[in-house]
């Protein structure tokens, strides 16, 4: 029987109630069972409603929902609120949304944790938030219908108000709040047995709304982490090595720190989780001083083993592992690609990179830790709490019980916050003075230290048969292991051949969803990268480089067999070796976004031509179905290419909120851009060398195309919408390029210098 290996993990609630915390400590922090309500009669006593823990109301009939995301620009809360709505039978002017302090009893229903990322917020928590609406509505009607003295089957709830036709009698939402007499509780089978609005039925979702965080952002009263300040706090600015990871501190020299008015220590990090190696806290009273006194700090580093590393020697020893293939994991096995390629007439063979790539979020990185009694506060904005919050306890010697977190509105977030390096130099600091400190990355403080993109090397071989179809495919990835770093097994994934444990978010992409009857994908940890550039989940992951492998592979092949790009696709997605309703929601999104290019009906000038490409990103098990036209132009001499026009479409299965999605589909199309023609950062002598944006340079306002994009919303379960564009735009650039001037690009960013040189070959 031929066996395949995906990463089921994120339709697998059990694979995600783990426990979180450092091999490093053994400390761990335990999560609860978010289902459990707040009890009835303390919300009473408090003069508010609280069904469940995502939302409460008060006297006012005001609805606040709960949002336990970090929000970080994609208006998650929104769309949340929206599905509370929705069921509740609320006036949408009711609706508010808070952030709360991290806490158990706000874990994600199926990660059973406190993390934003992998465009998982509105799949995963639909049904949670939709049935915390309904509890509510239940609750209210059937305290009105006591009040009223009417039966409770009799009355209606709409537009914040529960009526009884025959009476004549209603009550608004607030009045019912106001009488106290809410007194239901519920279970969590109770809420698991409630039935919900059909699709047909909903009359909230799925129509735009003004989204709830854009009044207070605009007004200046949302609170970014940059924004705490405590009582008798100080500042913190960091010393960093001249490398990025494997120095020590040998010895700090603060004489010249001492002249600087306000400075109050130096404080070298003591990290047991192995997260920051070799760094130096300046501490004083203002931010300037402890500027100041950073760069007046002489410290002594022993470097360590990673001084002579590059990108270079990164992709040598990627290709050296490739080749020996021993330490190479099975992720997809299917039917015997290497029998296939063997007897093959017809093969095609690339070889793919992508480089490194920096997170740059504009909010720069930063931290409060407050000690107060006993417990410790954090205060910033960050997207995996759970971890951060564990990771704090183990830098200042607590139980993770004794950390509270706070969370804020994130200023750009992008998968850097999933980490929290910046809270555990905090804490360390704070703990060293007994005192609040806030801690500030200077620009070049974050792109020195960030858990960057790995760098990735693939290399694909293919056969096709005499009709021109791909009949074996082998697929080798390999790269450092970001989720690996985490030292959290539940997010790492038995091999297929079960020789090992793989970090499965380092090759999700590659089990396609093409008709491919044999193939197979390695993925092989570079364990030089992992140890000179730790790397960490950058937008979209692993289907930025994986995609870019695929759909760049698939032209390819689709060239050998002189086909045409789309055809060739649209062949492959017959559903025989792939789900075939997957297959063909993928299919569709392929003839949308290629009808409303005009694929095939425009006769473009020479140089400019049209590229596809199609995914499925993120995880196969929470697939969105994107695909994406890119029309660009290429100058002949130069080899600079200029996007003229990019075409999407993405099946979103139930668009919660139209404006949010497309927002999203629009940022994070033009993320894909930037990564594909602009952003690379390099390793040299142990270190990254671009250190602000005249070095390091995501696309510009005149880079941007003109953007056609269309929402395919079927009434399927919701899907993620904010990453899948980033994954299919490189290719399809990449694809354009090459029907334009002939020239193959396998490298990502692409640059004039690479489009030219292809051009000559």
């Amino acid at each position: 029987m031929n066996a395949i290996r995906r990463n089921t993990a994120s339709a697998d609630p059990s694979r995600r109630s783990f426990l979180v915390g450092s091999a490093a400590t053994g400390l761990v922090m335990g999560f609860a069972d978010p289902l459990n309500v707040l009890g009835a009669g303390e919300a009473l006593a408090a003069g508010r409603l609280a069904p469940t823990v995502w939302f409460d109301m008060g006297a006012d009939g005001v609805c606040t929902v709960h949002v336990a995301k970090a929000e970080m620009g994609q208006h998650v809360g929104t769309a949340l609120a929206q599905l509370v709505a929705e069921e509740l039978e609320i006036a949408w002017r009711d609706m508010r949304i808070d952030y709360p302090d991290a806490h158990p009893k706000y874990n994600d229903l199926v990660l059973a944790a406190l993390i934003t990322g992998g465009s998982w917020s509105v799949n995963f928590n639909y049904d949670a938030m939709s049935r915390a609406g309904a509890a509510g509505r239940i609750t209210l009607v059937e305290a009105a219908a006591k009040i009223m003295a009417v039966p409770a089957n009799e009355c209606t709830a709409k537009n914040s108000r529960v009526a009884h036709a025959k009476s004549k009698k209603s009550m608004t939402y607030g009045e019912i709040v106001a009488k106290g007499k809410v007194d239901r509780t519920w279970t969590a089978d109770e809420l698991k047995g409630i039935k919900l609005k059909s699709h047909a039925a909903h009359t909230l979702v799925g129509q735009p709304v003004p989204a709830l965080d854009v009044p207070s952002k605009s007004d200046g009263t949302a609170k970014f982490g940059i924004d705490t300040f405590v009582p008798g706090m100080l500042y913190g600015k960091l010393k960093l090595p001249p490398v990025r990871y494997g120095a020590k501190v040998k010895s700090v020299d603060d004489s010249a720190a001492k002249k600087v008015k306000g400075f109050v220590k130096a404080v070298p990090i003591e990290d047991p989780t192995g997260t920051t190696s070799g760094w130096v806290v300046a501490i004083a009273n203002t931010w300037p001083a402890a500027k100041q006194a950073a760069e007046a700090l002489k410290v002594e580093w022993e470097l360590g083993p990673h001084t002579r590393v590059s990108s270079d020697s990164l992709i040598a020893e990627a290709k050296r592992l490739q080749a020996d293939g021993s330490k190479a994991l099975l992720w997809v096995k299917e039917g015997d690609s290497g029998g296939a390629l063997g007897s093959a007439k017809n093969t095609v063979e690339a070889e793919y990179i992508t480089h490194l790539a920096i997170h740059a979020p504009i909010e720069p990185q930063n931290a409060v830790v407050e000690p107060r009694g006993d417990t410790w506060h954090v205060y910033c904005g960050n997207q995996f709490a759970t971890r951060s919050g564990a990771i704090a306890a183990a830098i200042l010697g607590v139980k993770p019980d004794k950390v509270v977190m706070h969370q804020f509105v994130l200023g750009g977030g992008f998968g850097r916050r999933l980490d929290c390096d910046n809270i555990i130099a905090a804490a360390a600091a704070a703990k060293a003075v007994n005192k609040p400190v806030k801690l500030i990355y200077s620009r070049e403080d974050d792109m020195a230290v960030d858990f960057t993109r790995p760098l990735t090397y693939q290399k694909v071989r293919g056969a096709l048969d005499d009709a021109g179809k791909l009949v074996a495919m082998e697929h080798d990835v390999v790269s450092s292991w970001p989720t690996a770093r985490w030292q959290i097994p539940e997010f790492l994934t038995d091999s297929v051949d079960k020789k090992g444990k793989l970090d499965s978010f380092t090759v999700n992409g590659s089990d396609h969803w093409y008709s491919v009857p044999n193939h197979t994908v390695r993925t092989t940890l570079n364990e030089l990268a992992q140890a000179a550039t730790p790397s960490g989940q950058l937008r979209s992951v692993a289907p930025a480089w994986t995609f870019w492998a695929v759909e760049s592979f698939i032209d390819e092949a689709a060239a050998k067999a002189g086909v045409d790009p789309v055809e060739f696709r649209l062949r492959m997605l017959d559903g025989a070796a792939r789900n075939a309703k997957g297959a063909a929601r993928l299919a569709n999104a392929i003839r949308v976004a290629a009808g409303r290019a005009g694929w095939g009906a425009m006769d473009l000038p020479k140089g400019s031509a049209m590229g596809i490409a199609a995914v499925s990103s993120q995880e196969r098990a929470t697939a969105t179905w994107t695909a994406c036209v890119a029309q660009v132009r290429v100058d002949p001499n130069s080899g600079d290419v200029k996007v003229d026009k990019l075409t999407l479409a993405m099946d979103v299965g139930t668009a919660v909120n139209p404006d949010g999605v497309r927002a999203q589909i629009e940022g994070s199309a033009l993320w894909g851009l930037s990564l594909a023609l602009k952003e690379k950062a390099t390793l040299k002598d142990g270190r990254i060398e671009q250190t602000n944006f005249d070095s390091y340079t995501p696309v510009r306002m005149s880079d941007v195309p003109k953007l056609d994009i269309s929402i395919i919303s079927n009434g399927e379960p919701a899907r993620g919408c904010g990453e899948p564009a980033v994954t299919v735009v490189g290719p399809a650039i990449a694809n354009a390029i090459f029907r334009a001037v002939g020239a193959r690009v396998r490298t990502l960013p692409i640059t004039a210098e690479a489009v030219k040189a292809a051009m000559k070959t």
